[in-house]
C-alpha cells in the first residue's frame, strides 16, 4: 500500500484486517519494512491490523533532499501523519533501531496517539545519549556514527567492494543472510544517502527528551554490538509509566531473530 502525507508518499506493507486493533511497526538502519515481516504476520494472526512503512528516505516517494529534511521533528511528524492518513486515533507502536528512536519521540510528544510502546534494541534517547557521552564502552560501540555523518565518504566505504562493509554489519546476526532482504534497497546510493541523513541531522539536543508515560516495553539483545548494557539498563529511569525490560540472548537484529518472542511482547504489552 501507499500512504500519502502532503507531497510525500510512503510505501508500506499491511497485514491483517483493517478495523482490528492497529499496530504500527517502524524499521531501523540499514534495514527496510521487511525486517518486521515475521513479527507482523504473527500479530495479524492474533487479530491485529498491522502497518509497516518504509520510512522517510527509504521510500522513493518520500525522499526530500538535504540533511535538514531528516531532523527528528519531521520523522515524528511522518508517523503522526501516517496515523491521520490511515484514520487511526491511536496504535500499539513498535520500533527497532532508528525506528525505536522515532517511536520514543512519538510516545513522549504524542502520548494520546500511542496505546503502548515496544522499543527494540535502542533505549530512550536520554539514556542512550548519556551513555555515549559518559560510558567508555558505549563510546567505542558508537564510533561508527562519526563515519556515517561524513557525506560521500560513508557512502563510498559502505558500497565499495560489492557493499562488503554494509553486509558485514549483519555478521553478528544468528543468520547473517538476512541482509539480502534489505540489500536491493540499501545498496542503492540514493537510498543509502537518505538513510544516512538521519545520522547527519542529529543535533546536541537530540537526547533532551522527557519521560515516557505510556505503557512501555524495552527489548534488548545482550550480544548487541551497537548498544551496551549501561544504556539498556538506564532506560528505566526515563519511563514514568508501566515499564518492562526484556533481555534476550541475541544480537541487534531482534525482529528477525526472535519474531515469536517479540510478537508476544507486543501483544502482552
Amino acid at each position: 500500500m501507499r500512504i500519502s502525507i502532503g507531497d510525500l508518499t510512503f510505501d508500506a506493507d499491511r497485514y491483517g484486517t483493517a478495523g482490528n486493533r492497529p499496530a504500527l511497526l517502524l524499521h531501523g538502519f540499514p534495514e527496510t519494512s521487511a525486517s518486521w515481516h515475521d513479527v507482523a504476520v504473527r500479530l495479524a494472526d492474533a487479530g491485529r491490523d498491522v502497518v509497516v512503512p518504509n520510512q522517510r528516505g527509504y521510500s522513493p516517494g518520500a525522499r526530500p533532499e538535504g540533511t535538514e529534511s531528516y531532523r527528528i521533528d519531521y520523522l515524528v511528524d511522518d508517523v503522526v501523519g501516517m496515523l491521520d492518513s490511515l484514520g487511526l486515533d491511536a496504535v500499539d507502536l513498535a520500533g527497532h533501531d532508528w525506528g525505536a528512536i522515532v517511536a520514543w519521540y512519538v510516545a513522549v510528544r504524542h502520548p494520546e496517539r500511542v496505546r503502548t510502546l515496544t522499543a527494540v534494541s535502542v533505549p530512550h534517547p536520554a539514556a542512550f545519549g548519556w551513555a555515549i557521552r559518559e560510558d567508555e564502552d558505549q563510546k567505542k560501540r558508537s564510533e561508527y556514527m562519526t563515519l556515517f555523518r561524513q557525506p560521500g565518504k560513508a557512502e563510498d566505504l559502505l558500497l565499495e567492494d560489492g557493499a562488503r562493509r554494509l553486509i558485514a554489519m549483519f555478521s553478528g546476526a544468528e543468520d547473517p543472510t538476512i541482509v539480502h532482504k534489505h540489500l536491493p534497497v540499501m545498496g542503492d546510493r540514493a537510498t543509502l544517502t537518505a538513510a544516512l541523513e538521519w545520522y547527519r541531522a542529529m543535533t546536541r539536543d537530540f537526547a533532551d527528551l522527557g519521560p515516557v508515560t505510556v505503557p512501555t516495553t524495552f527489548v534488548w539483545g545482550n550480544q548487541d554490538t551497537a548498544v551496551g548494557r549501561v544504556a539498556a539498563e538506564l532506560c528505566a529511569q526515563h519511563v514514568s509509566g508501566t515499564y518492562e525490560f526484556v533481555e534476550l540472548s541475541g544480537s541487534h537484529w531482534i525482529p528477525e531473530e526472535f519474531p515469536d518472542r517479540l510478537a508476544d511482547e507486543i501483544l502482552a504489552r
